[in-house]
């Protein structure tokens, strides 16, 4: 096979899958462990939150550090940090997950730019939102099983399967992300060249300046609210719905994430022109997911897991399409710190989800707060519309 599904990235993929297999574990054992401590939405809200909040902060300054030492050196580094930042979860309590929370967070805004930069830099135009495409896909593809896992971990009250989980991915991550590669030379070092921090500060004012950059950011700040308020809520969220399994409702996600991304990868436009109309349906989708969730605590399960195969699509289908169409309008001297910016507020959105969502439930209900979601998604329909059809980005 060739372009995005050779075997270099295949194995870029596999690393993925395996990085991302403690989250699919924590995100439903942290809120659990949380309730069972007698924990408020709003603390568990602020532990969850800590891992985006903080590769929010990384993610602009991860770019210029791979473009100065190219990603394989980085992604190196940033596993053995990993590591250990998994080993934490397995002998301490709450306030050792939330330093263990903010620890992933820096690992993660590393790994994720090393191997999405790397994946555009060595893949042609044509080939590139495939590229992105698999590499989510990978990224979601533990969701399927892990919640269940997780569930199984915590109905058993035997925590030695949980710290067996954590060290296995722990080591296999290494192993594999030890052995990988990148098909394009790596860049190398760019000494002599002062000024990248003042650089990247200057960089925060494209957010406003650059339209590009400003639709697809608040596009994905709102819908990765949606997606953070689903993922943290929801294991506490199902006991309120009668019959209602959040391991379930969460390998239905997935499984609809992963479908729709293999499915659909090559209907993602890769073209440098802005789709009005695809971004809408894409939105509409996202706010019916989040309106089934909230109308489920009185409509019943059907709604429940309706909501999570919608949510799903939309999570596919957003993030490799707005990436996408990025890598061809930014600027090709600021493109590495520019995709960062837009990926922090992704991890901004899913960390507010937690974080503001956490309080709103706790003052209202947790239908309530989803159905302030759905409002958000349909606000985001109208934003996404532009008459321009073409955005002529210079390269």
């Amino acid at each position: 096979m060739k372009g995005a599904l050779s075997w270099p990235f295949l194995r870029l993929y596999m690393l993925t899958l395996l990085y991302f297999s403690a989250n699919s574990i924590l995100n439903v054992i942290i809120p659990l462990k949380g309730e069972s401590l007698g924990a408020t939405n709003t603390t568990i809200g602020i532990i969850m939150g800590a891992y985006l909040f903080t590769t929010m902060f990384f993610r602009p300054w991860a770019g210029q550090v791979i473009h100065k030492h190219g990603p394989i050196k980085v992604l190196r580094t940033i596993l053995v940090i990993n590591g250990l930042a998994l080993l934490l979860y397995t002998f301490t309590g709450l306030g050792g997950y939330f330093a263990a929370r903010m620890l992933q967070g820096v690992c993660t805004a590393f790994f994720s730019m090393a191997l999405q930069l790397g994946i555009i830099d060595a893949l042609p135009d044509k080939d590139r939102s495939q590229g992105i495409s698999m590499y989510s896909l990978c990224a979601s593809m533990p969701n399927i099983i892990g919640p269940l896992l997780a569930l199984g971990m915590w109905q058993t009250a035997d925590s030695r399967y949980f710290i067996a989980a954590m060290i296995t991915i722990a080591i296999l991550t290494g192993v594999v992300g030890y052995s990988a590669g990148m098909e394009k030379k790596e860049a190398e070092p760019a000494a002599g060249q002062p000024g990248h921090g003042a650089k990247m500060l200057h960089s925060f004012g494209h957010l406003v300046k650059n339209p590009h950059l400003f639709k697809c950011s608040v596009l994905m700040l709102t819908a990765s609210l949606v997606f953070g308020a689903v993922t943290t809520f929801i294991p506490l969220y199902a006991m309120q719905i009668e019959n209602g399994n959040a391991a379930m409702y969460l390998m239905i996600q997935a499984t609809a994430v992963v479908a729709a991304r293999f499915a659909l990868r090559k209907k993602i436009p890769s073209d440098g022109k802005w789709h009005s109309s695809f971004m809408m349906v894409i939105m509409l989708i996202l706010a019916a997911g989040a309106q089934c969730v909230s109308f489920s605590a009185a409509g019943g399960t059907v709604f429940f897991y309706v909501g999570a195969g919608l949510t799903g699509i939309a999570q596919a289908l957003l993030y490799p399409t707005l990436t996408t169409y990025l890598t061809f309008v930014l600027p090709q001297h600021d493109r590495n710190v520019l995709l960062g910016l837009f990926i922090a507020t992704a991890d901004l959105g899913v960390s507010l989800g937690g974080v503001v969502m956490g309080p709103v439930a706790d003052l209202s209900s947790y239908s309530f707060m989803y159905l302030i979601c759905a409002i958000l998604g349909v606000s985001m329909i109208f934003f996404a519309y532009d008459r321009r059809k073409i955005f002529v980005g210079s390269r």
